[in-house]
């Protein structure tokens, strides 16, 4: 336990001044870090969260991620350290997305930020909120700036008055998707976690069960861990907890598991914690019947549950999962993108119940744990595109011309301009059940919906045909007269002026 603030050593990196700050660039930004001693962070960052052949999809800033997870658990504060106009954005995005709590911010200046004082400001701030009556830990993240100047949270003590203090850095030029950032802390949480429990004795669980667990990976709809839990029962098993958690001592709970279900494939920080606590790791997930066959199969395998009881539980779901695929047909062409990281499983999904799905794109990289489902799908003639651009998914839409698109904001507005219905993945797709015989019928409703509305695109596309676009949309007292000789002339000014330039500085 720490006494109070100590002053920051001599041991410390000393702070580097980034050219451009925020506006720097990601080139600028990742050399600023590197001289600051952040190489190590960012080599990890670029194994656990490799990129290309895009470098970084389109999606919103990738702290947010972890913000999330922080800001959903209980008796957990969260400081960010970075530019205000970030902790804005952050901030009002969380709460948009139903945060209700408050969100510590440690300001900065160019002085504060050079000389070491930002550092000390967080540890002060760190040492006034370490209340063990109100927090089991305090989570403190590093934003771009912060992370390129160096400021060393690793040197934070571990522990103030029993609370728990995780720094992370979590720079947008170095994790490339906010659903990655997710695993940056839960990650370290579980570092931590792994660390205390092997230490000593730690909390137990609110909920104790006398069955071996299996705990899931990534977050889902809130009913398909009870779904999960229903299919698991028959086998000797129960469902653990969600990872990322909701509190501290679930945590350990997590790594006290009979094996992890690693339903979103990319918590690859994650899945380091879990093999070092000697856990086994199962890919994909019950979806479909299918799906649903080979996860029972994998799981039971990996906690050896004998295989009459595995086929009386496959026997039973698959059934049940037939029936309602049957009792709810998806009929049209669909394409699939997003950046949650449960694309190819909804694509399964939606293939069973009968839709011609010929792309999946996702934002998130490809890892061992997503193969089940990327070889499933490209057995069924599925275009499986992982680090996706906007570029390419609207490409697809463009291509395909589906009777549905489902995808990210800019996806769908692309797609209703071509008069194509489209569905938000985030809010439309992802708040259904999609496990077991739930998650059979979950998405046809919405799906048929969405694609019976096409005869009404057609007649608004209809009704606004006509209508000006580009530099002529908008309210006019008369029709805009296009003037192509005016962009001609400015492009050859401009053209000349970069030449001259060039010239001059040769």
């Amino acid at each position: 336990m720490a006494d109070g603030p100590a002053r920051m050593d001599t041991a410390t990196p000393e702070p580097v001044s980034v050219d451009g700050g925020c506006h720097g660039g990601k080139a600028e930004l990742q050399a600023a870090a590197a001289r600051a001693g952040k190489s190590e962070i960012l080599a990890k960052y670029a194994a656990d969260y490799p990129v290309g052949p895009h470098d970084q999809p389109q999606s919103m800033c990738p702290a947010f991620g972890s913000l999330r997870v922080g800001l959903r658990m209980r008796r957990t504060a969260t400081i960010l350290s970075g530019s205000a106009c970030c902790v804005y954005g952050l901030t009002f995005t969380s709460h948009f997305y139903g945060a209700r709590r408050s969100v510590g911010y440690v300001p900065f200046n160019s002085e504060s930020l050079v000389t070491g004082k930002l550092f000390e400001d967080i540890r002060d701030a760190v040492f006034q909120m370490a209340d063990p009556a109100l927090y089991d830990s305090i989570v403190v993240t590093n934003l771009c700036v912060p992370t390129a100047s160096g400021v060393p949270l690793q040197l934070l003590p571990k522990e103030i008055n029993g609370v728990r203090i995780v720094g992370i850095d979590v720079p947008g030029f170095g994790i490339p998707t906010h659903a990655e950032a997710k695993d940056v802390l839960a990650g370290a949480m579980l570092n931590y976690a792994r660390k205390e429990a092997e230490a000593g004795p730690v909390a137990a669980p609110r909920d104790r069960t006398d069955k071996p667990t299996i705990t899931l990976l990534g977050e889902m709809f809130p009913a398909d861990p009870m779904i999960i839990g229903r299919m698991l029962e028959p086998m000797g098993l129960a469902v653990g907890p969600v990872v990322p958690t909701r509190e501290w001592r679930e945590l350990y709970a997590a790594l006290d598991c009979a094996a992890v279900a690693a339903i979103h494939p990319f918590y690859t920080a994650s899945v380091r914690e879990f093999e070092a606590a000697g856990r086994k790791v199962v890919g994909s997930a019950p979806v479909g019947r299918d799906g649903t066959a080979a996860w029972l199969q994998a799981i039971g395998e990996a906690c050896d549950v004998p295989q009459a009881k595995i086929d009386a539980v496959k026997n039973a779901m698959l059934g049940a999962i037939g029936a309602a695929l049957a009792a709810t047909p998806i009929k049209g062409r669909i394409t699939v993108s997003g950046y949650e990281g449960s694309e190819l499983l909804v694509a399964r999904l939606l293939i069973e119940s009968g839709a011609e799905v010929d792309y999946v794109g996702t934002a998130c990289p490809q890892t061992r744990w997503s193969d089940p489902d990327r070889e499933w799908l490209e057995s069924k003639g599925v275009t499986v595109n992982y680090r996706a651009s906007l570029e390419q998914d609207l490409s697809a839409v463009d291509a395909i011309k589906p009777d549905l698109a489902i995808g990210t904001t800019p996806v769908v507005q692309h797609a209703k301009a071509m008069s194509i219905p489209a569905l938000y993945f985030t809010n439309l797709i992802s708040a259904r059940p999609l496990m077991g015989p739930a998650g059979a019928g979950s998405l046809a409703q919405v799906i048929n919906a969405a694609i019976a509305n096409k005869a009404r695109f057609d007649r608004m596309s209809a009704f606004f045909d006509g209508v000006g676009s580009g530099d002529t949309s908008g309210i006019w007292s008369e029709r805009p007269v296009a003037r192509p000789e005016f962009k001609a002339r400015y492009a050859k000014q401009m053209a000349a002026a970069a030449k001259a330039e060039e010239h001059v500085g040769t």
